[in-house]
């Protein structure tokens, strides 16, 4: 008893000494078991298909073909499973589903169980009623860590309620072009943010342990460089120079792996002619060596033989298998055949992948899969179940939706609207579901409305439940709807109307089926807005969309813009209680809106970027010009910043150097406030950004308070990557900005 009294003691005061032994404990497990493996059995382990290769028919409703099962598991011996077949099921289904696998599992040889995965982007979303919170690009808007943690937290623990444990999130591209389709999956184009809630959302992931009832094994993605498209369009070539890759794309990973994210996902496409797929360097020597990774590299849908049939580096199936597993690549999601199991079979055959290279990537899922507790249990657990669907989730969400609206615009003070207003709400996204919520929303385009839960409400509900009946909603169902974009019909609707709340924007899209050509709003939604400024009445525009679609011909006839982005579930509450006053809004924008379709230039800019030189000495200063800039959004409060002050002027070594500075709500009402803090080397090495986002804190103020904020910033907060591709923090000085207030101070190292 005084023994097991003494190991109590020494978890609580160590944990880390527990958590040592734990590992111990499960390598020597993986040890013993990968020793009593064959090599089908090996490599069984590292192929991952989709559900559809083991439902029956179409897979329509979730029901399993038995002979399909067993020859997965038992013929091939298969390790993971993920995806669902067409759309979301019921947390029941999936649980039956996962029943069903384990049960098959427990017949092969070693009783090895199957490790399932499923994409949870903003919420779980392939569980049928689950919460779906804002999608990553509004969550930045927030600035609030906290937030990404509560709602990846609630994620986990919808995902382990419907039996599975491993999640295919967070997304930590880097959003720096906006015609990217996947940009709404981002937090947008600046870099700590993406460190920050990335690193934010992964912890709450994992935090209560991968093999507790409320922890679920997160997968980082999509390593690296993959959001910067040259063409803009979905897995298509970027050429990204290395400081650059270095800069702005690894940071976010490097967070990652710090944090203990379990897996990352690899970029689907290529960096300067080099598939990452087939990237020994990025997947070896940068994230294992130099980043320190251990856990489990999976490939992204089909991405290994698309090495010989898209990207054309390998002359054969086989050779693209060798080089993607000899590149770093643990797992295949090969996913809708056995090829990769075949080919790999035959490479270790004939020598060109070692045994040691199989026992390196199998080593690395079975110890997932012990940390995942799934050795001493796969199946649904009895305290996971309970956690799904909670009513305190949906405050969560709506919390979240609340703080992400942006209000852009607010023309003589426009809004917050009168309840009273006869309110005309027209446009596409007035009576439309999915373009609330965006991707990945029970379905994997999220266009599909009839999987969304039953009480959820559009824009137009919102407006006349707030209104009490006197709003006009002219918005039909369906996105596309003709209806919706009636000219004429507006005009007429118009005439009864005090205020035109005009909803446009981006039906929902995913991945490719979202690639573009053109970052304008379609025609039709700007000529319904022409028509609705033609009316004479003061026009709201409510822009529900994944990346800012250009309305820089409309702009300067509408009154009030307010940036809903896709919000989730509670979209359309938020939209409301922000447009009536009922919640004062305190989003800010995560990326720079552009003015023009050939003036991307985003925040962090170089100093020749803000010059536009005509002759000489002729020039102006207005390269950063885009609609709204980065960090832009309103109140219906006012704040005010005393001067900034620094705890020395000097900054030595590694001494940290202690920012305050105080805000002041100046104006009639409570609200919260972003407060960032920028950085700006005067001279440096390689040319320096213009600004940096260094630290955010969002606080909350009644009208007349006065807060102190204080900030801690040391060397490596300013660091920058030299062109010996060094991550260094040079001699010399520095400017900090907060609002309008700057100060300026000398670093040593």
């Amino acid at each position: 008893m005084q023994v097991k009294r003494l190991i109590l003691v020494i978890a609580i005061l160590f944990p880390g000494l527990q958590i040592f032994a734990q590992s111990a404990e499960i390598k020597q497990k993986v040890e013993k078991l990968l020793s009593q493996m064959t090599m089908d059995e090996k490599i069984g382990q590292m192929t991952q298909v989709t559900l559809g290769v083991i439902a029956k028919g179409d897979g329509e409703d979730g029901t399993l073909e038995q002979d399909k099962l067993k020859h997965a598991i038992i013929d091939y011996k298969v390790g993971s499973i993920l995806n669902t077949t067409a759309h979301a099921f019921s947390a029941e289904k999936w649980r039956q589903i996962q029943t069903e696998i384990q049960d098959e599992a427990k017949k092969s040889r070693l009783k090895i169980p199957i490790l399932y995965g499923l994409d949870g982007m903003h919420g779980q979303t392939y569980t049928l009623n689950s919460t779906l919170f804002p999608q990553n690009i509004a969550m930045a808007a927030t600035r609030n860590p906290d937030l990404v943690a509560q709602a990846a937290h609630i994620t986990a623990n919808e995902l382990r309620a419907s039996g599975v444990r491993w999640e295919f999130a967070p997304v930590l591209d880097c959003g720096r072009q906006p015609l990217w389709s996947r940009f709404p999956e981002t937090f947008g184009e600046d870099v700590y943010i993406g460190r920050t809630m990335g690193a934010a959302a992964i912890n709450a992931y994992q935090a209560d342990g991968l093999n507790s009832p409320t922890g679920v094994a997160a997968c980082m993605k999509h390593y690296l460089g993959y959001s910067a498209p040259r063409s803009g369009k979905d897995r298509s070539p970027s050429y990204i120079p290395e400081i650059e890759l270095r800069t702005y794309y690894l940071p976010q990973f490097r967070d990652a792996v710090k944090a203990g994210a379990a897996t990352i996902m690899i970029n689907s496409g290529e960096i300067n002619g080099t598939p990452v797929h087939a990237s020994k360097y990025l997947l070896t020597d940068v994230l294992r060596t130099e980043l320190g990774f251990q856990g489990i590299v999976v490939s992204d849908w089909e991405d290994i033989i698309r090495l010989h049939t898209r990207h054309l580096v390998a002359n054969s199936p086989r050779q693209a298998v060798v080089l993607a597993v000899n590149a770093g690549v643990d797992m295949s999601m090969v996913p809708g055949d056995f090829s990769f199991y075949d080919l790999l079979k035959e490479a270790v055959e004939k020598k060109e992948v070692s045994v040691n290279r199989i026992n390196e990537a199998v080593r690395r899922i079975l110890i997932l899969k012990y940390r995942l507790g799934l050795f001493e249990n796969a199946y649904p657990e009895k305290a996971a179940i309970a956690n799904f669907g909670k009513s305190e989730y949906q405050d969560v969400a709506l919390n979240a939706a609340r703080e992400a609206m942006t209000l852009l615009k607010n023309q003589n003070h426009i809004l917050p609207l009168a309840k009273d207003k006869k309110v005309l709400v027209a446009g596409p996204s007035g009576s439309s579901i999915t373009a609330l919520n965006g991707c990945w929303s029970y379905t994997w385009q999220g266009n599909q409305e009839q999987w969304y839960p039953a009480d959820s409400k559009t824009i137009g509900d919102m407006i006349s439940e707030k209104t009490g009946g006197h709003a006009t909603v002219i918005s039909e169902k369906g996105f596309d709807n003709p209806l919706n974009f009636d000219t004429a019909r507006l005009k007429t609707a118009a005439a009864d109307a005090d205020v035109i709340v005009l909803c446009l924007g981006e039906n929902a899209y995913a991945e490719s089926p979202g690639n573009i050509s053109d970052l304008a709003l379609s025609e039709k939604q700007t000529n319904l807005a022409k028509a609705a400024i033609n009316s004479g009445k003061p026009v709201i525009l409510v822009l529900t969309e994944g990346r800012p679609r250009l309305i820089t011909s409309i702009e300067p006839g509408i009154q009030g813009i307010l940036m809903a982005y896709w919000s989730g579930k509670k979209t359309a509450e938020a939209v409301a209680d922000v447009l009536f006053g009922d919640y004062n809004p305190n989003g800010i924008l995560p990326y720079s809106y552009p003015r023009l379709p050939a003036e991307i230039v985003l925040y962090d800019r170089k100093h020749t970027e803000d010059v536009r030189e005509i002759f000489n000495a002729d020039m102006t200063w207005d390269g950063y010009n885009p609609l709204f800039p980065f960090g832009w959004g309103l109140s219906y409060t006012s704040f005010s910043y005393g001067p900034i002050k620094l705890s020395a002027t000097d900054m030595k070594g590694s001494a940290p150097v202690t920012v305050t500075i105080t805000v002041t709500n100046t104006g009639t009402r409570e609200g919260k406030h972003t407060v960032e803090l920028y950085s700006h080397q005067q001279y440096g090495s390689v040319t320096p950004s213009m600004l940096r986002l260094r630290a955010f804190r969002k606080i909350s103020l009644n009208a007349g308070e006065t807060q102190t904020v204080t900030f801690k910033i040391s060397a490596g907060d300013l660091a920058i990557v030299n062109a010996n591709l060094k991550t260094v923090t040079e001699a010399g000085a520095y400017d900090l900005m907060v609002g309008n207030q700057k100060v300026t101070f000398n670093y040593q190292p």
